[in-house]
């Protein structure tokens, strides 16, 4: 980090916090978990932005809140009802990781509070633990995720290159909790995710409008887009066929394993290896791509006829199961696969 940088936004953090807090309590967005919040609100609203962005989540938390108002309407719930009301936010894990939560929550005799105490919970790791506690219960604790590594990357000028943006987060950390000293830790934690989310863009950043622009080396140097620094990600290519098969008004779809890290409880349309089958170019319904982690992937959709040896190969697998096509929607599909379901059915 600039030796010169550091210590000089430091030593103005009174100044910084109230420049940027000003702005956002005229500026901050208004959003369902900032009125009327509470911890609950909170703790759902951080799950689902992890990895997603606002508008994506907006109508998942409206609807989530009227079926699971609570910790304990949601500890009680199945885990069936709980993945269909996920169905589509993508990253599915949060969702059972809530679910657990909730029930490990429900039942504690000692409320958590602290971010260590929240750290012990599951799908809490540090960003989450500091934003929590922060709103909640005024904890001193500095969300450090992207946005905000930007923002201070840019503060300071700090033009190392980073391995990837755990690496950047290591390292800006002791910045962000130094400068989260003395304020209203929750605000000032919100003040900054705001920044970076509609004002300090990794792409066209807002400079003009900045409220802490006086304070930033990038901005005086005309180089803000520059910065952070990160080696770019490895993308993989990945190619994987599926099966669209039908038999009596229903379609096959492949349940992901109980045990499964990604789509457990979930259900897609089956691989051709999952039923011993090859494809061709004459049975080749759709190409589509998706993009997950760091893998882009290439899925084609093949017309399967519904042989007499491939319906026994399929009663022997526990996994595959026909769904009446007027029930799809009783299923919890994985967001990408309803869509193409249903684009598939319209044809």
């Amino acid at each position: 980090m600039a030796k010169t940088s550091l210590p000089s936004l430091v030593d103005s953090r009174d100044a910084f916090q109230s420049a940027l807090h000003a702005w956002y309590r005229v500026h901050h967005r208004k959003l369902p978990w900032r009125a009327a919040p509470s911890l609950y609100k909170t703790v759902v609203s951080e799950f689902m932005l992890q990895q997603t962005q606002v508008a994506t989540v907006l109508p998942y938390f409206d609807r989530w809140l009227r079926a699971l108002p609570d910790f304990a309407a949601l500890a009680a719930a199945p885990e069936a009802k709980v993945m269909k009301l996920w169905e589509g936010l993508g990253y599915y894990s949060r969702a059972r990781n809530l679910h657990k939560l909730a029930q490990a929550y429900a039942t504690a005799a000692a409320k958590p509070r602290t971010p260590a105490e929240w750290r012990e919970l599951p799908g809490i790791g540090p960003y989450t633990a500091a934003a929590i506690t922060s709103i909640s219960f005024g904890e001193p604790a500095a969300v450090v995720d992207g946005n905000v590594v930007r923002i201070l990357a840019r503060l300071v000028g700090e033009g190392r290159l980073f391995r990837d943006g755990t690496e950047a987060v290591k390292f800006f950390t002791p910045l962000a909790d130094a400068l989260v000293i003395g304020s209203d830790p929750g605000e000032h934690n919100q003040a900054m995710m705001e920044l970076g989310a509609t004002v300090c863009l990794r792409a066209n950043p807002q400079c003009l409008i900045c409220p802490v622009a006086k304070f930033c080396v990038a901005r005086a140097t005309g180089t803000p887009e520059k910065f952070p620094r990160l080696k770019p990600k490895v993308i993989e290519q990945k190619a994987v066929t599926r099966a669209w098969c039908e038999h009596r008004n229903r379609l096959l779809l492949r349940r992901g394993h109980a045990q499964a890290k990604r789509l457990a409880g979930l259900h897609e349309l089956p691989e051709t290896s999952d039923l011993g089958v090859k494809s061709g170019a004459k049975s080749l319904l759709a190409v589509k791509r998706r993009t997950i982690t760091r893998f882009a992937i290439t899925e084609s959709i093949h017309a399967v006829k519904p042989t007499a040896a491939l319906l026994k190969r399929i009663a022997k697998d526990e996994a595959l199961e026909w769904v009446p096509l007027k029930q799809l929607d009783r299923v919890t599909l994985s967001g990408p696969h309803r869509r193409w379901i249903g684009e598939l059915l319209d044809r």
